[in-house]
């Protein structure tokens, strides 16, 4: 399997994103789904929610969506990141590269 610059450090990226996901995305993507899932059983069952179990199903699944949505955002930007990163480093070494292989020719053109 070839193995790339960008593939490389799309790897760092996600796992990058993975420790920010851990840090800054677990609380928000459960806020946001848990409030998302709140106004879903307010519509279905009326405000203020009774403690039935259904309500609380529909808010727990939302919280994960959430959750999930928050992850795959935030690994899938970092990702990206790190590829550009790689791809930035790539085309700059394969700059050098050629220009190596043009100061090679010309001092074999002068010879």
């Amino acid at each position: 399997m070839k193995t790339t610059i960008a593939r490389k450090t799309a790897y760092i990226g996600a796992g990058a994103g993975l420790v920010l996901f851990a840090l800054f995305g677990l609380l928000p993507g459960s806020l946001l789904g848990g409030a998302a899932g709140i106004n879903i059983a307010g519509w279905l069952f009326g405000l203020p929610l009774d403690p039935g179990l259904l309500s609380r199903m529909i808010v727990l699944a939302s919280m994960l969506v959430g959750i999930l949505v928050a992850g795959i955002v935030i690994v899938t930007a970092s990702s990206t990141v790190g590829w550009l990163f790689g791809k930035v480093l790539e085309s700059g070494t394969h700059a050098k590269e050629a220009g190596a292989e043009k100061n090679l020719s010309k001092a074999e053109e002068r010879r």
